[in-house]
């Protein structure tokens, strides 16, 4: 009979689960790799090792900024305008939360994000720079 190491059953059981939807509760970043767009950017997680903590792709959940790319005149100063909130927010926040994570399509984690407490998305949706997204049809701006 063979033995499979401890942390390889635990390496695939995670990789599975997390391919899977499953939640995968809470982090802290560490620090902010670059910003995207108003709803995707990189991070290094707090404590994580490195193969799936470091230049990792965050996607806020429950919105939907307009992209920076493909678009122009009014959405494309709004996808500018989001973009750039977005990194004033993160760049200020003294701690950045990633909670309810799990991933999404293109291989991304999909968290809730909170700047010293505050939910990230409600702020974006509450200036007028986000629009609330569940995974269907993208809507227009």
């Amino acid at each position: 009979m063979q033995v499979i190491p401890v942390f390889l059953v635990s390496f695939f059981s995670t990789f599975y689960g997390i391919y899977a939807g499953e939640e995968y509760g809470n982090a802290v970043v560490d620090k902010v790799i670059s910003v995207y767009d108003g709803d995707t950017f990189r991070v290094n997680i707090k404590d994580y090792p490195p193969i799936i903590g470091e230049d990792m792709p965050i996607r806020i959940a429950g919105i939907n900024t307009p992209e920076i790319r493909g678009t122009t005149g009014y959405t494309q100063e709004v996808a500018q305008k989001a973009r750039k909130f977005t990194q004033y927010q993160l760049k200020k926040a003294k701690i950045i939360e990633l909670k309810n994570m799990r991933r999404g399509k293109y291989f991304r984690i999909v968290a809730d994000v909170y700047i010293d407490g505050v939910n990230l998305s409600r702020v974006l949706i509450r200036v007028g720079l986000a629009k609330r997204y569940d995974g269907g049809p993208r809507p227009t701006w």
